[in-house]
């Protein structure tokens, strides 16, 4: 298996998915929707971004993120979607298409998705199709996409026969973990991230399982130097698995357990 270039450092709070020319910086620490648009800016095409968030995740931190583009010059518009799973659908995917060429919309694009899962999957898939592919950034705002599916490159949307069958592999040209959207989440959301955590932990990591099990409680009661530990050091273990099988030909499939 792949591992980490040797230029991250988890006590800084960034690592990098090494995917040659598709690699890709993962960044976890406080304050990052504040930073967002100066670490954003020198990384985009243009001075254009669409941010999609949803109807929970907006009257929160969507304007904190606008006031960041807006101080760091870019140019933006965000795109409000209904928030849950039934978002990941067809009929959401054309009207979030429509609104992006609505927009303006093009090749220089940064499309920035918002939120949890749903929102990464769907506005990545977005992404991925327009114009034949546009770049997008992750900001994950639940503890599950933080550790999961904001790495990794998996997009797509549900069809009538199942989950995320409908899909492409389209990697994000950053992920900011933000801790401070943790915060709100019911602590059920909390629950759902741990299992993905503890799951890292049974693979590949019996040391990181062993400080989970001294440390959970403390963890899921808000202890954000803990979550903190938690999301740097699950992505670091997505990311080797990641870079050793992009697109889930062998040892990726672990991941689905």
């Amino acid at each position: 298996m792949n591992t980490l270039s040797s230029s991250q450092s988890l006590d800084e709070g960034q690592l990098r998915l090494e995917l040659g020319e598709r690699s890709y910086d993962i960044m976890v620490g406080e304050n990052l929707l504040d930073q967002a648009g100066q670490i954003i800016s020198p990384l985009s095409k243009g001075d254009k971004a669409v941010i999609v968030t949803d109807s929970n995740v907006a009257p929160l931190y969507l304007a904190r993120l606008e006031n960041s583009l807006s101080a760091a010059g870019i140019e933006h518009t965000a795109i409000t979607l209904p928030a849950g799973e039934q978002t990941k659908s067809f009929e959401h995917l054309q009207a979030l298409t429509d609104k992006l060429f609505e927009t303006g919309v093009d090749r220089k694009t940064m499309l920035i998705a918002l939120g949890g899962g749903v929102i990464g999957d769907l506005a990545g898939f977005a992404a991925a199709i327009t114009m034949r592919g546009i770049e997008f950034i992750q900001i994950p705002t639940t503890f599950l996409s933080q550790v999961d599916s904001s790495v990794g490159g998996k997009t797509g949307i549900n069809s009538a026969y199942g989950k995320n069958l409908i899909g492409a592999f389209h990697q994000p040209r950053l992920v900011l973990a933000d801790l401070e959207t943790l915060t709100t989440l019911p602590r059920r959301q909390l629950l759902a991230g741990y299992a993905e955590v503890v799951k890292y932990g049974l693979i590949n990591d019996p040391d990181f399982f062993s400080w989970l099990e001294e440390n959970g409680a403390a963890l899921l009661d808000g202890e954000q130097n803990l979550q903190r530990h938690a999301v740097l050091t699950s992505c670091a273990s997505k990311a080797a698995i990641v870079a050793a099988d992009e697109r889930e030909t062998g040892v990726r499939a672990l991941l689905n357990l």
